[in-house]
């Protein structure tokens, strides 16, 4: 299971491709499809990410990548134990 996942904005990705080489699990790669800029912008492809952010760290354009880190949900037993603590 992904412990992160990558949202690029598509309008705002120059297409360099700085984040798919940065990647260490290779979990992004250029789209076939061109953006407004006529340049292939980048985008998630696997379901490796660690929420690492070098791809974040890397880009040279603001806001053009997010990176989320996923969060385990506790499991019912344990939420129900710190509750009666």
């Amino acid at each position: 299971m992904a412990k992160g996942k990558v949202v690029v904005n598509q309008d705002e990705c120059k297409g360099c491709g700085l984040c798919v080489e940065s990647c260490p699990q290779k979990g992004m790669a250029l789209r076939e499809e061109l953006n407004h800029y006529g340049v292939h912008p980048a985008q998630q492809v696997e379901d490796v990410c660690t929420g690492c952010g070098i791809c974040y760290y890397v880009c040279p354009e603001p806001g053009a990548i997010v990176v989320y880190k996923v969060v385990a949900e506790a499991p019912r037993s344990e939420v129900l134990n710190a509750a009666t603590v």
